[in-house]
């Protein structure tokens, strides 16, 4: 059986070492040495100033609106994962959403002026499926109305934009380290800023509010993540190149497989450096992704429909959003199989299954 994705694992003796020493040491959560390890070498990968190790990406999106005192209405995409929807509700804010660019599958910033009103106090994009979001134009129009920008970085890990990370862009962006990502801690995530007024103000957040034993900022969360998950990210960090160029290989093999496919695929700036994170096709209906489907079910083979459906048909949002892309698009794009240990033969088998299907 072969899934959409399955997990990178390093080799158990690393993880064990890094384990003996919490066994030794039996620091388990509040800010360990691990975490404070992972921190620093992701600050250091990303070339960021300010970087936050929490729980996962939902509490690094929670956290970031919250840090941000958003109220009132919050710009965002339709095509994304239901979490970054599903934050902003969560912290009292109301989604409006801007149809998506039907090259890039990002958020369109030609709409996102016509969408702004007295209410409206931040952007929230995604760079879907690691494709950087047009972050220029974006933050000019942010400037002119005076908003805050999130990004929803989840799908960026390792993403470059005009030669640096992606995460040097908006107010603050955030990242998950799921299981499922290239890059993970088995469950976890980060915020980013270049901020310090903000880095300090997360820095208490992710706390509980804690300033001192027995003291408080402010209100608070708990979403500070463990030494076992740092001690998983530790390991990886190590061997991100490897699965950055594994995944760059076995796209190249699906290009070449599936060249005559009459499918879309999303136009990559080529200012960018992308990170293979996933592979998406758009096919011609909805009644064909669902014949591709079938035949690779027939040989064992389970794709996914990232990412589907549409936000704006969720039950607790505002009704009446009509998002004609974003809706085309989900119903008829599927993300094929793409793994570090996936074989160039199982791409091969993935991929005569689709053009048998197509053919007849």
């Amino acid at each position: 059986m072969i899934n959409v994705t399955k997990p990178f694992l390093p080799p158990q003796e690393e993880y064990d070492h890094y384990l003996r020493g919490i066994w030794s040491r039996k620091w388990l959560t509040n800010n360990g040495p691990l975490v404070n390890e992972l921190e620093l070498t992701l600050k250091n990968y990303f070339g960021v100033p300010h970087l936050f190790y929490v729980t996962n990406g939902t509490i690094a999106l929670q956290l970031a609106i919250k840090a941000l005192d958003l109220q009132g209405e919050v710009i965002t995409t339709p095509f994304s994962f239901v979490a970054t929807t599903s934050s902003i509700v969560w912290e009292g804010c109301t989604p409006v959403f801007v149809d998506i660019d039907p090259a890039t599958y990002n958020i369109d910033p030609a709409l996102i002026e016509a969408a702004i009103t007295p209410q409206t106090t931040a952007i929230l994009a995604t760079h879907v499926f690691g494709n950087p979001c047009a972050a220029k134009e974006i933050g000019a129009i942010a400037a002119k109305h005076k908003l805050r920008v999130i990004y929803d970085a989840a799908h960026a890990f390792g993403t470059q934009y005009q030669g640096r990370s992606v995460l040097h862009q908006g107010d603050i962006s955030t990242l998950s380290f799921h299981s499922t990502k290239l890059f993970h801690t088995i469950e976890g995530g980060a915020l980013i800023t270049h901020d310090a007024g903000l880095a300090n103000k997360i820095a208490h957040m992710r706390n509980f509010g804690f300033h001192g034993p027995e003291t408080f900022q402010g209100v608070g969360i708990n979403g500070k993540n463990s030494e076992f998950h740092a001690a998983m990210g530790l390991c990886n960090l190590k061997y991100v190149q490897q699965i950055l160029d594994r995944r760059h290989e076995l796209t190249e093999v699906y290009h070449r497989m599936l060249k005559s496919l009459q499918v879309g695929k999303p136009f990559l700036h080529p200012n960018a450096g992308f990170n293979y994170a996933y592979y998406p096709v758009v096919f011609e209906s909805e009644a064909v992704l669902l014949r591709m489907i079938d035949a690779m079910h027939g040989v064992y083979v389970y794709p996914r429909r990232y990412f589907y459906p549409s936000l704006e048909k969720l039950s607790y949002v505002r009704p009446g959003q009509e998002m004609h892309v974003s809706s085309d698009i989900a119903s008829r794009v599927l993300c094929l199989p793409l793994y570090h240990e996936l074989s160039v033969e199982e791409v091969k088998m993935i991929c005569r299954a689709i053009l048998r299907a197509e053919r007849y």
